[in-house]
């Protein structure tokens, strides 16, 4: 609580202050110490009735509320269950909060995603920090309680819940994603259930889930993200673009849900926006955006495809290059035109000789004209009536005058 409330403060007195003052107003109480002296405060049913009246509106959901249970023999107060888990969630949001990731308000709790078949896969806590880049994250707490092959049972779920269509999807795009199993891949991200809950986290794939480890050891956390890499393949890994081209090493996010893994103890030691996250399939620890950024993602696609669309350009202009035709008079190339006239069977009527260039075609077609002027020019010369003097224009005129 000291850390998400006030986390530029050097110590908890004003968080633990505010605490005892909400207790004498009976509105939180505390329900366990764990081992190291941390309390876990809890809100009383009067408080939770509170927090309701003054969040809700505000659409900030409200836990349920913790009931106090006692034991039935002794009549002790009994702390609830999962209390260390909760203080490590807590932990988590607020390491998160104090190296600026996410506002305080941006984070929530036992977040429920429903599936298909009815089941209900909750996140331990879902953050919102558009501000630093991160628009949506899943985070699973795992103080290792559970056993690596459920991490990967919950990353399943996540990239199912993520398959999703919301109810009242037209029929064509319904009918569609039944048509086969992998026909929701066609499906646009903007038409599926995750868009309506969660915003666009600004990458390819699906809403990234972040695994943090706590109160734990380095070996078990890497045999556990082991498993998870391995096991969890189809899920989180990028498949290769369905592509012509060649010599693309980009890879497609699309439909993979982007996982980045820690530890509580490293955010405490080094923060959050430290070099303490390494996303699944990549080597290293980076800061979290980079470690969601897909750096061989879309981005590298297309410069990519854009190279090998201009070399394959340079391919086919060089090989249309080499087919030109050369002229068999001159030994000119042949123009654009000049090659289309010549190839197109609809101009070669017109085209004269078909292995002459545009420039020797045109010298034949000037001799063709002036051939056919002089020839025209003689024939109208040798068409002409030779001169009489003794006759008159005419000669059925000259006929009739000869009768007459």
């Amino acid at each position: 609580m000291w850390k998400l409330t006030r986390p530029d403060n050097q110590h908890d007195k004003l968080t633990r202050d505010n605490l005892l003052d909400l207790q004498d107003h009976q509105l939180v109480r505390i329900e366990s110490v764990q081992d190291d002296q941390r309390q876990v405060w809890v809100l009383t049913a009067r408080g939770h009735q509170e927090a309701k009246r003054l969040l809700e509106p505000k659409g900030i959901r409200v836990s349920v509320l913790r009931r106090e249970k006692y034991h039935p023999v002794t009549g002790a107060l009994l702390g609830g269950s999962y209390d260390d888990h909760a203080a490590a969630v807590t932990s988590t949001a607020a390491e998160l909060h104090r190296a600026g990731i996410g506002h305080r308000l941006g984070f929530q709790t036992e977040v429920a995603h429903r599936l298909g078949n009815g089941y209900v896969q909750r996140a331990d806590l879902v953050m919102r920090a558009p501000a630093s880049g991160v628009p949506v994250m899943l985070l699973e707490i795992d103080r290792r309680s559970e056993d690596a092959h459920d991490l990967v049972h919950k990353l399943r779920r996540y990239w199912q819940w993520g398959r999703m269509l919301p109810p009242g999807t037209d029929k064509y795009t319904a009918d569609l994603a039944r048509s086969r199993p992998d026909a929701i891949e066609h499906v646009d991200h903007e038409k599926r259930l995750w868009r309506r809950v969660y915003p666009p986290t600004g990458r390819e794939g699906l809403a990234p889930v972040a695994f943090v480890f706590a109160d734990t050891t380095e070996a078990k956390v890497a045999n556990t993200v082991a498993v998870l890499e391995e096991a969890g393949r189809r899920y989180w890994a990028p498949r290769r673009y369905d592509t012509y081209h060649r010599g693309i090493t980009a890879r497609d996010y699309g439909q993979a849900v982007p996982v980045v893994v820690t530890t509580l103890e490293q955010l405490q030691e080094h923060g959050a926006d430290a070099a303490v996250w390494r996303r699944l399939g990549h080597e290293g620890e980076v800061t979290l955006t980079a470690a969601l950024d897909n750096s061989d993602g879309d981005a590298l696609y297309r410069r990519q495809a854009a190279r090998a669309d201009a070399e394959e350009k340079q391919r086919r202009d060089a090989e249309r290059e080499a087919q030109r035709p050369v002229c068999t008079r001159c030994g000119a190339k042949f123009t654009d035109e000049r090659w289309e006239e010549t190839s197109m069977r609809r101009r070669r009527w017109e085209a004269g000789d078909l292995g002459v260039c545009a420039a020797c075609h045109a010298d034949d077609v000037a001799r063709e004209q002036a051939a056919a002027e002089a020839a025209r020019a003689a024939a109208a010369v040798s068409a002409e009536p030779e001169a009489d003097d003794g006759q008159e224009p005419g000669g059925l005129r000259g006929l009739f005058r000869r009768r007459a």
